[in-house]
């Protein structure tokens, strides 16, 4: 779900973004639908507006449960926190995500290239799955 894209993060890049903050960017880092990100925006900038937000207290422009279902992906990846039945923002993503980055790093110089991944995915489906529709492929002679 996360579409991070290195190239959009870079040191040149992000100090470009640094002049011009906009809650655009970071939902777009976890949504690529439009609508899923405008949501996430929302609910984003409701906290912020409001320093903190109970869930009876957003608007009716969307049904509580997709409110409630925005913000609660706010509180898994760590940028808000949901306590006393209020939300509000936290700082819980940034050393995690640090922290990601090295172990990547460190398994790129490090890691075992032969690890057996028919042990470590033991229940994946392996091979190419059947078809479910579509068009039919057709064979040319």
């Amino acid at each position: 779900m996360v579409s991070l894209k290195y190239w959009e993060w870079e040191d040149a890049v992000l100090k470009d973004k640094l002049k011009r903050l906009t809650v655009r960017e970071v939902a777009r880092v976890y949504f690529g639908n439009e609508t899923e990100a405008y949501r996430f925006a929302s609910a984003l900038l409701l906290v912020k507006r409001r320093g903190m937000l109970r869930l009876s207290d957003c608007p009716d422009e969307l049904p509580l449960a997709t409110w409630r279902r925005y913000l609660n992906f706010g509180v898994q990846v760590g940028i808000l926190k949901h306590e006393d039945r209020v939300y509000s923002f936290t700082d819980r993503f940034t050393k995690p995500l640090k922290n990601f980055g090295e172990y990547v790093k460190a398994w790129v110089k490090d890691g075992d290239a032969n690890e057996d991944l028919g042990l470590t995915f033991a229940l994946a489906r392996r091979g190419k799955e059947k078809r479910r529709g579509g068009k039919k492929p057709t064979s040319s002679p």
